[in-house]
């Protein structure tokens, strides 16, 4: 019995996450492979969020979190399908913490033989070439890395 090959793609919902998608669904449609976009809510951004809205007794935390996963998994899905041509089995998941940790814990747990990651996340400084996150999966990643440069919009 032949496993089937998983991709991970690593999604934040910036600008540059249209050519990470769509290189993934290149992939796996080409690899006859399920994909697993992965989106991970920086644990920065939700202490920022907790520490604001500390007083307000009308703000639910855990009912932001809820949320925000949902609306996240939204847009993943809507740039999915926008993108995918119907062939290509996927699912969204949404993880809360510091991005690369969680991403090596999606590793751990889906076991994907291989990772797209964008050179270029959410930082739009002009000096930064490869992300944060990037940079440090590519120290720590047990499976092979693809990276999509910034500027790559056409297909091989």
């Amino acid at each position: 019995m032949t496993q089937t090959m998983k991709i991970m793609a690593a999604v934040d919902l910036s600008d540059y996450s249209t050519s990470i998608i769509r290189y993934s669904c290149w992939l796996a449609a080409r690899l006859d492979a399920e994909l697993v976009m992965v989106n991970v809510v920086n644990q920065r951004d939700i202490d920022m969020v907790g520490r604001a809205m500390a007083g307000y007794e009308s703000f639910s935390f855990p009912d932001y979190i809820t949320e925000l996963e949902q609306e996240r998994k939204t847009r993943m899905k809507d740039l999915f399908e926008g993108i995918s041509n119907g062939t290509i089995n996927c699912k969204y998941l949404v993880q809360t913490g510091i991005p690369y940790r969680e991403l090596l814990a999606v590793i751990e747990t889906e076991k994907p033989q291989l990772m797209v990651v964008g050179t270029k996340g959410r930082s739009n400084l002009a000096d930064v070439v490869v992300g944060s996150t990037a940079r440090k999966l590519y120290r720590r990643i047990p499976i092979p890395l693809v990276t999509i440069p910034s500027t790559y919009k056409e297909l091989p």
